[in-house]
């Protein structure tokens, strides 16, 4: 079978042909150090003006932006040239002249009430729109719409590349077409990108104004094309909107490069390693798979199971709920060199109810004062429209007096917990508050978010104590933004289908008020084992009538073909990136041996729930067992490594090598079913630096 190979290197200028072992090893560099060879900044004298045209620098070549329509285009060191983005797709009105600046360009729209500002910045284009006139918006860039564009690139999850004509996702079955992802909350990082036939060069957006900025996609003539949409609010902090634009070299991965690299140069990029030594205990993530605990599975008995399967990391994770685990369970969890952390969340609030659960109750009447109020005075209705969301500019006010914050998490670890999951904060939901006794901008919510995060991270929660107690946090879905704070997340692996949630809650057909239509996924019984997330699922368990969604919801999601690691090349090193946790490894049955290869590829733990109630726990053990067992050497080895090459090995795609590091770990997936270079379809190797031979996995051999 043909062979492509697509490695990225952001650190060689674009179409610049070099050997590819160079490329792979400019890119190791790069990463590794936290350096960035690259232009740094090109003098503004550089930047040319002419016939309402401004030409800026740019690694790899020069771009051209239109200042009546910003339509932009780039000139290649080797005369191609790639249409960076349509004009606008909504009116500007009349621009002024471009006049040079001490930067490089600017020019305004009077009727738009927009100023525009252009520079090179770090080999890149720098565009920057700030609203002059009142609270407006923009639909630009309008991107992968050159003739020769291939595929988009995009973090839904850890991250897809979709052939811009593909027929599955320009039609109504990849439901994709239509859809608007914020920045901020639905994509994992605010940056995109695509590549160009035959896939040698191509092109990377950064929005690091995410908030109030969205990315739609819409098909035309059978190919797919992206916009992005910015609302220019004051009241949101959304008043400037940047976008940053890169010549890349055509790796499906290229975007995520230069996101990472633009992390690095702003000195947002957090290190695992800096991690492990503030808090020892966080190496104790290293190798370990996830998992939540029910019943009977947070005492020192089923542990002792665990560790007798030859379970040699886990992160175990429990409801605060009437039965969390004792100071006795903890112990035993340590002993066997688990993490163990409650789960946690700070923003709902409810009145307290016989079925109220215990973290939406609060003191002093936190519900319903610190809800977060809308323009119409209302509250923000909370999860499932219950209670509300509660303010953390409130919290925030309250903090240094009332510790409402700290005393709750210091309840919560009393046990002698080393770690915390706190739902929510870092999954970029973000809201603007008009309660006058707590006014917040979605900005100001981001940043309270952060804050007291970091309070969790660096133990300064518990400071009114000689000893703090830093814990090793996590969150849900974790935005690239938190990466400093965090160091895991449940639900950035994942990259979710809006159908998603049609399965979970059987509401395909009805609303969610009404019966559901269909209940093939499982409801919240038994108590100590609910159906929801311990009942393994097939499409054909599904009503036949909604079958057909259920199949083009799991191909979106886990179709190795579209799949790309687009968030572990920017973050992997950072954080420790998990699946969501209500779709557990055993969950959908179909799926398994494409999740245990992804995971092993991608150097990432897979999640369980665990239960001496569930009627398949002696088989979820020992898949869990025989995979970690495997796992747990390429992470401690990589996992405070950076991703640094990506290849597709065949041209469909279903052959797949990642390298860690510069060289530490090397893994290569085969998805198919056939041989390939002596790799079984179905089968994964993993080789480590420095160690004989090459390790396999074969996920059917293990799982059922």
């Amino acid at each position: 079978m043909p062979t492509s190979t697509h490695t990225s290197s952001l650190a060689s200028p674009a179409r610049r042909y070099v050997p590819r072992a160079a490329l792979v090893l400019a890119v190791a560099t790069a990463l590794v150090s936290g350096t960035v060879a690259s232009a740094t900044g090109s003098p503004a004298s550089q930047v040319r003006i002419h016939g309402g045209r401004v030409d800026v620098p740019v690694r790899g070549g020069t771009a051209s932006i239109d200042a009546a329509t910003l339509r932009t285009e780039a000139r290649t060191e080797d005369g191609q040239v790639i249409l960076l983005s349509a004009p606008a797709a909504q009116g500007l009105g009349t621009a002024s002249a471009p006049v040079r600046t001490a930067d490089g360009a600017g020019w305004s729209y009077p009727e738009k009430g927009l100023r525009a500002e252009v520079r090179a910045d770090h080999g890149r284009l720098l565009v920057t729109l700030t609203d002059t006139g009142g609270d407006t918006s923009v639909r630009w860039p309008v991107t992968a719409t050159d003739p020769a564009a291939a595929a988009i690139q995009f973090p839904r999850g850890e991250g897809l590349s979709v052939p811009v004509d593909d027929p599955f996702w320009n039609s109504s079955d990849g439901a994709l077409v239509g859809e608007e992802q914020e920045l901020s909350s639905q994509l994992s990082m605010p940056m995109w990108g695509y590549t160009l036939r035959p896939g040698r060069a191509g092109v990377s957006f950064i929005v690091p104004t995410d908030i109030g900025t969205s990315l739609t996609f819409a098909s035309q003539d059978g190919r797919l094309r992206a916009t992005a949409e910015h609302g220019f609010a004051a009241g949101n902090g959304t008043g400037a909107y940047t976008v940053a634009f890169s010549l890349t070299d055509g790796s499906p991965v290229a975007p995520a490069v230069d996101y990472r690299n633009w992390l690095a140069e702003h000195g947002q990029l957090g290190s695992l390693s800096e991690k492990i030594k503030q808090n020892p205990q966080t190496a104790k993530l290293l190798g370990a798979f996830h998992a939540y605990a029910w019943g009977g599975a947070r005492r020192p008995a089923y542990l002792d199971r665990l560790k007798d399967l030859g379970v040699s990391r886990l992160w175990l994770g429990y409801d605060s709920d009437d039965s969390p685990m004792t100071s006795g369970d903890v112990k035993a969890a340590e002993a066997a060199g688990y993490l163990v952390g409650p789960y946690d969340s700070f923003a709902n609030g409810q009145q307290k109810t016989d079925d109220s659960s215990p973290n939406t109750v609060w003191p002093d009447e936190v519900y319903p004062r610190f809800c977060v109020l809308g323009a119409d005075g209302t509250p923000q209705p909370g999860f499932h429209k219950k209670g509300c969301y509660l303010s953390s500019q409130a919290f925030e006010q309250a903090e240094p007096q009332q510790h409402y914050l700290a005393d709750r998490t210091r309840s919560l670890v009393t046990n002698g917990a080393d770690s915390y999951f706190l739902d929510v904060d870092a999954a970029g939901e973000l809201f603007r508050d008009f309660d006058p006794g707590h006014p917040m901008t979605m900005d100001e919510d981001r940043a309270n978010r952060l804050a007291r995060m970091r309070r969790l991270t660096d133990g300064s929660y518990d400071a009114s104590t000689h000893r703090p107690a830093p814990l090793v946090l996590g969150s849900e879905s974790a935005g690239s933004w938190a990466n400093e704070v965090l160091a895991f997340d449940h639900g950035s692996g994942t990259p979710v289908d809006g159908r998603l949630w049609a399965m979970e809650s059987g509401h395909f057909d009805s609303g969610p008020q009404d019966p559901k239509d269909d209940g093939a996924w499982g409801g919240y019984t038994p108590e100590q084992a609910a159906a929801t997330f311990f009942k393994p699922v097939r499409t054909t368990d599904f009503k036949p009538e909604h079958q057909a969604q259920v199949a083009a919801a799991l191909k979106a999601m886990y179709d190795p073909r579209y799949r790309v690691p687009l968030y572990e090349t920017a973050l992997h090193g950072s954080l420790v990136n998990v699946e969501r946790w209500e779709l557990p490894f055993g969950k959908l049955p179909e799926q398994k041996t494409t999740r245990a290869l992804l995971a092993m590829l991608y150097n990432t733990p897979l999640n369980f729930v665990l239960s001496d109630k569930d009627p398949r726990d002696g088989q979820n053990l020992r898949e869990l067992a025989s995979l970690q067992q495997y796992f747990a050497p390429l992470h401690q080895a990589a996992g405070t490594r950076p991703l640094t090459s990506f290849r597709w090995l065949t041209d469909d795609h279903l052959v797949q090598r990642t390298v860690f590091g510069d060289g530490t770990l090397t893994v290569t997936a085969n998805f198919g079913t056939t041989v390939h270079d002596g790799l079984p379809g179905g089968c994964v190797d993993a080789t480590l630096r420095g160690r004989p031979g090459t390790q396999r996995l074969c996920p059917g051999d293990v799982v059922s």
